[in-house]
């Protein structure tokens, strides 16, 4: 892997690590109580209040490590049930008869169609809105992308010499899968899953800001944007906090994967030497 990918990769692992222990901290430190108003509406940074109060006076940095929980929850949440669901369906659509193939690509593609959050919004509008649902949601819209991907490298690796070796030496099918397919397409499908998990802390809050997400008084990264759009002129902390916030853990989680893509691509690792 060159330098400049390895630089990337450590600075994705470091955003994601400060967000992460930050998170962790908060499980058994806050500053105060979520609920607590005494802070004064609007009051600046500094003194007891790092970041200051928002307009109901609670403490803006304790939203923010709270909102960090959610934002982390939902990322790991998503991310299992898209892998989960996805990597199942895309090993049955490669295993499958012709036309049972060609009828789940067909049904893949029409769920991919949908965009990620506007299937999370159907879904959430008509079951509720709770964070045990939203991660439902995007897990379901992340499973039409991660099965589509897992049925293409299904079909590759099945077309290979060695998986018909395989079955003329009289191996079975399951163990085939857990030999041979899962652990060559392991590594492209978890590339997909880490870029994936981004996607689910920004469908979050997109959610949350649409009031679709958490609800009060938990708070969400999303719904601190929404909550200070109103007074961004005045006390731009309420909204940049949580932005910075976001921009970060994005980021480092998009630069943690394409690390993770070069070190488990060997094409790439040839092309570096």
């Amino acid at each position: 892997m060159s330098r400049r990918r390895s630089v990337h990769l450590a600075i994705g692992l470091t955003l994601v690590l400060i967000v992460v222990v930050a998170v962790v901290v908060s499980y058994v430190w806050l500053p105060f109580a979520p609920d607590d108003t005494s802070g004064g509406r609007l009051a600046p940074p500094g003194g007891d209040h790092l970041l200051g109060t928002d307009k109901l006076g609670r403490d803006l940095f304790t939203q923010l490590l709270i909102g960090g929980r959610i934002a982390l929850g939902t990322a790991l949440g998503a991310v299992t049930v898209g892998g989960v669901l996805g990597v199942s369906a895309g090993l049955l659509a490669g295993f499958a008869t012709r036309w049972l193939d060609d009828a789940a690509a067909v049904t893949l593609d029409i769920l991919i169609a949908f965009p990620t959050l506007l299937l999370a919004m159907l879904i959430v509008a008509g079951t509720g809105a709770s964070l045990g649902t939203a991660i439902l949601a995007i897990g379901l819209a992340m499973a039409a992308i991660v099965a589509r991907l897992t049925r293409v490298l299904v079909k590759q690796v099945l077309a290979r010499d060695y998986i018909t070796a395989a079955r003329i030496a009289g191996i079975s099918w399951p163990r085939i899968v857990l030999d041979h397919v899962l652990p060559n397409i392991g590594p492209v499908v978890l590339v997909n899953l880490s870029l994936q998990a981004g996607l689910a802390v920004l469908a979050e809050a997109s959610l949350s800001y649409l009031g679709l997400g958490t609800p009060p008084p938990n708070a969400s990264w999303g719904r601190m944007l929404f909550e200070a759009q109103a007074t961004v002129l005045t006390a731009p902390t309420a909204a940049l906090a949580p932005g910075i916030a976001l921009v970060i853990l994005v980021i480092g989680i998009n630069l943690s994967a394409d690390g993770l893509r070069d070190l488990t691509d060997p094409t790439r690792l040839r092309s570096d030497r």
